[in-house]
């Protein structure tokens, strides 16, 4: 296939910039401390001389990354299960829009589970503010990963969503590889699953004229991940709380790294990903007659009921609302072992108690789903 450059400034690598890429992983000052995450067993030295010979993406992917994935879920997951992977054509390629709780694990997990039943991995978008630093930009961009830009002013946004609307179309439709992307800029915080008009206004910006065909062709595809302990947890409540006067949330230096490991970290108990129906192109002709603002907020709601329907309810979910409202309306969907490890996991955070917002706060992120669902 040809190499299309106009993409250069924000696509993964090829496969032949890999060996360069591993060269400057295996030399990076981090790399004895991800090799002791990642391969626990084995020596800095046999670990590199194995990376050194990888040659594609596929090497990278099939022998690290699957590590990784295998290394997060023994030491962080009770259960990883999905359903849905039958509604996927192994020869077809997709946009995956998904609810995002986790920065790198929604996808990265996504995509092991693709692979893990012989389907390809796909692109992986990964915000500006993320891809930054030598060592995480070869990871990422040797993972499959491509820079979304965040930053900006509005005739900047407006020119990268444009740029990033062609590229998406052109990785599906010509280079033939599937796509994940959120369903919104940045972690839903607050428990409240909804897709951003925004992202569909994105999609069709590099398509037919015809808003039925140029979201169709992208083949769309709704995928609800549920976690029983929702990543960063603590961090998303302090960063609410931190925007209740209505100013904007300013992250300190290194705050998304730290997110990042902790999501990575963190136990999360039970996790299920939800493949949705794909959207099909006669229920968007049902709103091609529609002004453009409300065909892209009808779209995006159509996406909000296929994420929330498939939204997995665990007991936490349950205890927070009935901990929140004093009431006892869930007590039959968890028991009192369940109702005590709630309690003590928000006393392990912080003594949350003692301020009634952050409890608020804290209980919302848990129990909101249900009103979504």
């Amino acid at each position: 296939m040809k190499r299309e450059t106009r993409f250069d400034d924000i696509r993964p690598y090829w496969d032949e910039e890999i060996p360069d890429a591993m060269r400057r992983i295996t030399e990076s000052r981090f790399f004895p401390a991800l090799v002791s995450f990642v391969f626990p067993d084995e020596n800095v030295a046999s670990v590199k001389e194995k990376m050194l010979g990888f040659r594609t993406i596929y090497d990278f992917q099939s022998s690290i990354m699957s590590e990784v994935n295998r290394q997060i879920i023994a030491r962080s997951i009770t259960d990883l299960t999905y359903e849905g992977l039958e509604k996927l054509n192994p020869e077809k390629k997709y946009l995956f829009i998904g609810n995002h709780r986790d920065i790198v694990l929604d996808p990265c997990l996504l995509m092991y589970i693709l692979y893990l039943n012989g389907h390809d991995t796909g692109e992986i978008t990964f915000g500006s503010n993320l891809m930054q630093g030598e060592l995480v930009i070869d990871i990422g961009k040797s993972n499959k990963m491509f820079r979304v830009e965040r930053s900006g002013n509005p005739r900047d946004i407006y020119k990268n969503s444009v740029h990033l609307s062609e590229y998406i179309r052109y990785v599906i439709t010509e280079k033939r590889e599937s796509v994940w992307i959120a369903q919104r800029n940045g972690r839903t915080k607050d428990g409240v699953d909804r897709t951003d008009q925004g992202v569909i206004k994105m999609f069709g910006m590099s398509g037919p004229k015809d808003r039925v065909e140029a979201l169709s062709e992208l083949n769309i595809v709704p995928v609800s991940v549920s976690y029983e302990w929702e990543p960063c947890d603590t961090l998303k409540t302090l960063e609410i709380y931190a925007t209740g006067n209505g100013k904007p949330y300013i992250k300190r230096p290194g705050e998304d790294m730290n997110s990042i490991l902790t999501g990575i970290l963190q136990e999360k108990g039970r996790v299920h990903f939800q493949i949705c129906e794909p959207l099909k192109r006669d229920e968007l002709e049902a709103f091609k007659d529609m002004p453009h603002s409300q065909f892209h907020r009808s779209v995006a709601k159509l996406i909000d009921r296929r994420i929330c329907g498939g939204y997995r309810l665990f007991p936490n979910a349950y205890i927070a609302h009935d901990i929140r409202y004093g009431k006892a309306e869930y007590v039959d969907r968890y028991t009192k072992e369940q109702y005590d490890a709630f309690l003590n996991h928000m006393a392990r955070l912080y003594d949350i108690n003692a301020n009634d917002v952050l409890k608020d706060i804290f209980l919302g992120i848990y129990c909101n789903p249900i009103a979504s669902k």
